[in-house]
């Protein structure tokens, strides 16, 4: 473990804590509103609506994907039941693994915080594909230029790196005005559907129970899943919240059980357009350009054109999202000696997590430069980057956050225990336990389908290499925490401990 007189002083209760501002992420620059939008950001509604609902419909023929997004919202209310429960005795920017690690120790923390910072670094980097993709588009559509993906991409990166080093309030207002206008046009195009649908009219066929069956269910829960991906990163801020525990459950509840709602309505809406038996040969047909066939035909040119570069925006919102989640990650893992101490400091005013924020800009820019080397076809071959870097990244992140997410609902469950408060806490532990097991059971989907999720062939060893990166990090991290026990068990006894020792220690410096 990194440490140095400015930044390390005396343990508490044998568990070494900080001194200095530096060290703690910037209280009480978040209220309701501002948290809710950061963390909804995330799920790119636009992004979701374009382009997972209309795969969902191709790929795996499962018209009831609006009734697929009620059972999921579900599965996740239960578990926010639990997890909420722990963010109000657990206040740190590493969420996931400091749960983890307060329920099932620091080692497994330690392998927890690893797949977190992977999994959102991944989440977040494939994005750029299909953002450099789309701006391409534009240009070529709208000014009749030819532009490389990359270079979008690569700019769209220098852009979100500057924003992750501002104040955290002012990436709030950037998210809040991207999501609240790209929701509004979806929402324009629901009832744009309602008031004209298809050739079968208001038909609530798609919520029939019947339309879950056939071989492409498991899969379509993972790709469904993944558009809920978001909600589960309030924790993450609660450091920056002057009430987290009441603001961070409140989110959670607020986030999922809106994009459960708006997501289920949405695809209705989709299915309503197009006719409930006809969604799914347009959706095989149209692929990402369904949503825009349809409100076209029903909205104009003009609101189409509008979609488009809110498409666009939409996904920069995630884009920004997701870096200020791994920023914080690589912050907190640095203040707890996971990473080197330069990641567990605050930069200047901002208070934001700049080392992090540095690092995860620096990942961008590699990844994409690589992909963008390896399309090396004599004129590019302008799907490469939807189809390996979003979509194996993409999937790569969904897997790594849908493990957490079990691994969190186990450890609500033994943390509770070990207090001697499963009585009081029954009711939320056997939701976690419920949630745990559903989650479990989508992992497995996700680990048995990868190849249908990146689009391999049967038999192709990326079905196996893609998501054993996420099980390569949980071994490196599960082998730091074990070095870290036997070499530095006080840095070990403070994973997951996080802003409480900083607190600690500023009680402890104002004491007489």
């Amino acid at each position: 473990m990194t440490t140095d007189s400015s930044s390390t002083s005396r343990t508490t209760d044998g568990i070494s804590t900080f001194k200095g501002q530096e060290r703690a992420l910037r209280s009480d620059r978040l209220g309701t509103g501002g948290l809710l939008l950061s963390v909804l950001a995330a799920t790119a509604p636009l992004m979701v609506v374009a382009g997972v609902m209309p795969t969902t419909f191709a790929v795996m023929g499962i018209v009831g994907q609006p009734l697929l997004f009620v059972v999921l919202g579900a599965v996740l209310v239960l578990f926010g039941i639990g997890y909420a429960e722990m963010s109000r005795h657990v206040h740190n920017a590493g969420a996931f693994y400091a749960y983890i690690s307060r329920g099932l120790g620091g080692t497994a923390g330690a392998g927890a915080a690893l797949v977190a910072l992977v999994a959102y670094s991944a989440l977040q980097v494939g994005i750029y594909g299909i953002f450099g993709f789309e701006v391409s588009g534009l240009f070529a559509t709208y000014a009749d230029l030819e532009v490389a993906w990359w270079i979008p991409a690569l700019a769209a990166a220098l852009v979100v790196g500057v924003l992750g080093r501002l104040k955290i309030d002012v990436n709030a207002r950037v998210l809040g005005v991207l999501l609240v206008v790209e929701v509004a046009l979806v929402v324009i195009f629901d009832i744009a559907a309602v008031a004209d649908p298809g050739p079968q009219g208001l038909s609530l066929h798609a919520f029939n129970p019947d339309t879950l069956t056939g071989a492409g269910l498991g899969t379509a829960l993972c790709f469904c899943i993944a558009a809920f991906l978001g909600f589960e990163q309030a924790p993450v801020y609660a450091e920056e919240t002057s009430r987290p525990h009441i603001l961070v459950p409140r989110v959670m509840f607020l986030a999922v059980g809106g994009v459960a709602v708006f997501f289920a309505l949405s695809s209705w809406a989709l299915t309503v357009a197009a006719g409930p038996s006809a969604i799914v040969g347009q959706a095989q047909q149209q692929s990402a350009g369904l949503l825009f066939s349809l409100t076209e035909s029903r909205l104009g040119t003009t609101f189409t054109d509008v979609l488009h570069v809110l498409f666009v925006t939409g996904m920069f919102a995630a884009l920004l999202s997701f870096h200020n989640v791994v920023a914080r990650y690589a912050f907190a893992m640095g203040r707890e000696g996971l990473l080197p101490a330069a990641f567990g400091r605050t930069t200047g005013t901002s208070g934001a997590p700049g080392t992090g924020s540095l690092l995860q800009t620096a990942v961008s820019v590699l990844v994409v430069a690589a992909f963008a080397v390896a399309d090396d076809k004599p004129a590019g071959d302008p799907t490469a980057p939807v189809l390996h870097l979003f979509t194996w990244c993409g999937n790569i992140g969904a897997l790594g956050v849908i493990v957490l997410m079990a691994a969190a609902s186990l450890s609500v469950v033994v943390f509770f225990a070990r207090r001697g408060a499963a009585g009081a806490q029954a009711w939320r532990l056997v939701t976690s336990a419920v949630a745990g097991i559903a989650l479990l059971v989508i992992a497995g989907y996700t680990v048995k389908d990868f190849d249908v999720l990146v689009g391999a062939g049967p038999g192709s060893a990326l079905s196996w290499a893609l998501p054993g990166i996420i099980g390569l990090a949980l071994v490196i991290g599960l082998a730091q925490g074990l070095v870290l026990r036997s070499s530095a068990p006080e840095a070990h006894a403070r994973i997951g401990l996080g802003n409480e020792a900083f607190q600690l220690e500023k009680a402890a410096e104002k004491a007489p």
